[in-house]
């Protein structure tokens, strides 16, 4: 299962139908379409509506894109987090970069690498970052499609850097492609990340499991309380119809108790609670060994009072 975690649409896109089909002709399983909203939040921001023609067996998923310059821009986060699947962040200065790291509430942290930057990557400080569960995202578009040598020049430099200062750890690999020219098929991919200092099998993970992680972890973080506890079955009121069902099927399961209970009472053997009363009546027959037991006794004593009575000479 591929993953592609960043691809730029609206709603009036006229060229996703193609970029879609040529992802899962790819080899694509999961896509995520990005919606960047600049400067300040909207009160209730709701993702756009997403395409209708689909192609069998491509699971698409919300995404929400928000530059952070500011860190009290992320105030809200928590509560804007329940409308997409997914939330990453785009620090533009060396303190929103911390801040992102240690406190924002988001999935990814997407950095646009085709820029260069005033700060270097501290391991410490992107460390925290992955123990807390949030990935950092390469998009290798703006270095395919024609966006100059020098966008080129820097994407491949701070890749580098990002992934020697992360150890190769939390990292995800997205296209970030507005049209279907700018994609490439999933091995292509690994072959860039080898190419910026990741191995082969890293590579791999960065557009498979990480990105699968990613999205695990967004989904718990939605539907449970603080990642820990889920609600299965939320106590949802029965119908009228059930509900008038209910007792009757009671009283048969208390009736077929009772008829149960009763039925052992005459299997088993009540328990006395005082001593049995010897009552008179006939005594039961000797049995053949105790018959022979008692001949055997009574010839025995008469042999011995025979000797007892004979005179003495």
């Amino acid at each position: 299962m591929y993953y592609d975690l960043n691809v730029p649409y609206s709603p009036g896109d006229s060229e996703i139908s193609a970029t879609l089909s040529f992802l899962a002709e790819l080899g694509y399983t999961t896509v995520a379409l990005s919606q960047t909203i600049a400067g300040k939040l909207p009160p209730s921001p709701t993702p756009p509506s997403l395409p209708s023609d689909v192609p069998k067996g491509l699971t698409l998923l919300t995404r929400l894109n928000l530059p952070l310059s500011d860190p009290a821009q992320n105030q809200r986060l928590t509560s804007i987090a329940q409308a997409y699947d997914l939330i990453a962040l785009r620090p533009s200065n060396e303190k929103a970069l911390l801040n992102a790291c240690t406190n924002a509430e988001c999935d990814i942290i997407s950095l646009d690498l085709s820029v260069r930057h005033p700060y270097h990557f501290k391991f410490k400080m992107l460390s925290a970052a992955i123990a807390r569960g949030i990935r950092f995202e390469i998009c290798y578009g703006p270095g395919v499609t024609g966006s100059g040598l020098e966008a080129r020049r820097n994407l491949i430099g701070n890749a580098m850097a990002l992934i020697r200062a992360t150890r190769g750890r939390g990292i995800i690999v997205s296209s970030e492609a507005k049209k279907a020219l700018g994609l490439r098929a999933p091995f292509d991919v690994i072959n860039l990340a080898c190419v910026w200092g990741l191995s082969q099998e890293l590579g791999k993970e960065a557009i498979c499991a990480e990105s699968r992680k990613v999205t695990a972890l967004a989904r718990l973080k939605r539907t449970s309380w603080r990642g820990i506890v889920d609600v299965v079955d939320g106590g949802q009121v029965l119908p009228a119809s059930k509900k008038a069902a209910a007792p009757v099927s009671d009283k048969k399961v208390t009736e077929s108790k009772s008829q149960t209970e009763s039925s052992g009472d005459n299997l088993k053997r009540k328990a006395s609670l005082a001593p049995e009363v010897e009552t008179d009546g006939p005594e039961k027959p000797l049995s053949k060994r105790e018959m022979k037991r008692r001949a055997k006794k009574a010839r025995l004593e008469a042999a011995l009072s025979g000797v007892d009575d004979s005179p003495a000479t």
